[in-house]
């Protein structure tokens, strides 16, 4: 059976992308003063201004110049000067920062299994939900759609940035329309572009530029054909973008940041939160666990589930699926993770070395499948482990 899956990515000038990546950076600044610092910083940016809003622990905040922090993200994303409506040394800075509750406090510090003893283990952040997810149609083991249109982000980004485009403005989306044939992608059905430009430039002319310079420079030859359809700056003009045209929010692009929809998502999101908060650092692990057990081979698809309560250390529950791809039954798969994969929090910050300044980076373009970066959560290292106890199983 023959199916169409559409996935969408935006550029770091998105105006909600713009406020992850300010809420990373202050996250990033807080955690090179004091790493176990526990955040949660929420941001909004509109015509004219940009909101700081959430709590941070105790300290946290000691030296930290929230205001440049701001200008200079702002600034590193492509808005100096007036020419896309948005200035990173104009723009008004507006903070309202204070401590964690007390309440939500000592489940962190101390988990629900170890609390009335000398024992130290972290308690969930957060309860709720997560899910990780992998599947082997892409080298970096993600699904097809959603990392053709993050590289055609990037591609735009960069072309604005050395020049090869020079009109462009920092706002941009992409979204790419796969067919599937019983589940293994063929082609590419559809391609969509916008991209904020200056006024003058003609339609015409941004039409051809973007489909040479981004789109035949990012799609294989081998996934398009004569009904590949291509859709440019469909409106016909994209000149307001960014914070001016659209208010920004932190959180709002996590199926961006996620999976492109190709998989559930469940909690809350990433940007501005420290590693306590489990919807951030759980799902990393889910991913974590999702991806190592596609790369040994043991599913060729896998979604993974797993369920907390705020300050208990151990998941409420861990499911599992693989959509009828798994080399032995999910139940078996759930004793390898349970064996293996150690969900407790502190466990998964400790593991994946959650505590260090790595956040702002992972705010654009996606968290995962980033082959770009270094990130701990897309380590495969458990796959020997995993395949020797697989033989094993067979035995």
């Amino acid at each position: 059976m023959r199916k169409l899956f559409t996935s969408e990515s935006v550029t770091e000038g998105h105006p909600d992308k713009l406020c992850d990546q300010i809420a990373d950076a202050i996250l990033d600044a807080i955690l090179r003063k004091k790493s176990d610092a526990r955040v949660a910083c929420e941001v909004f940016a509109t015509t004219g201004a940009v909101f700081i809003m959430g709590e941070v622990s105790s300290g946290g905040l000691d030296g930290i110049d929230i205001e440049s922090i701001v200008r200079q993200t702002i600034r590193e994303i492509g808005y100096s000067g007036h020419r896309f409506g948005f200035d990173a040394d104009s723009v008004a800075v507006i903070t309202s920062l204070h401590g964690q509750s007390s309440d939500i406090a000592q489940g962190v510090i101390k988990a629900l299994e170890v609390r009335g003893s000398k024992k130290q283990e972290l308690g969930a952040g957060d309860q709720g939900m997560v899910f990780g997810y992998a599947a082997d149609e892409t080298d970096e083991l993600m699904p097809l759609p959603i990392y053709l249109a993050h590289a055609l982000t990037k591609k735009l980004a960069s072309v604005r940035k050395t020049g090869v485009i020079p009109y462009l403005g920092p706002d941009g989306k992409a979204q790419v329309s796969v067919e599937y044939d019983d589940d293994k992608p063929v082609r590419v059905d559809t391609v969509v572009v916008s991209a904020q430009h200056l006024p003058e430039i003609s339609h015409d002319t941004i039409e051809k530029d973007v489909i040479e310079q981004v789109v035949h420079a990012v799609i294989p030859e081998s996934l398009i054909d004569e009904q590949t359809k291509y859709l440019v700056n469909p409106t016909g003009r994209f000149v307001i973008g960014g914070p001016q045209g659209d208010t920004g929010l932190t959180g709002r692009k996590i199926v961006v940041d996620t999976y492109g929809g190709f998989a559930r998502h469940g909690g809350g999101a990433f940007s501005g939160k420290d590693p306590t908060k489990v919807d951030r650092s759980a799902a990393y692990a889910a991913r974590y666990v999702a991806k190592n057990l596609v790369a040994a081979g043991i599913a060729h698809r896998c979604e993974i589930q797993i369920a907390y309560a705020i300050g208990v250390a151990q998941p409420v529950s861990v499911s599992i699926n693989t959509f009828g791809t798994g080399a032995i039954s999910d139940e078996k798969i759930l004793k390898l993770i349970d064996e293996h994969f150690d969900l407790r929090p502190s466990s998964i910050i400790k593991g994946l070395g959650l505590r260090k300044p790595i956040y702002r980076q992972t705010a654009s373009y996606g968290h995962f499948g980033r082959k770009d970066l270094q990130l701990p959560w897309e380590w495969t290292d458990k796959v020997t482990v995993l395949r020797n106890a697989l033989e094993k199983m067979d035995d």
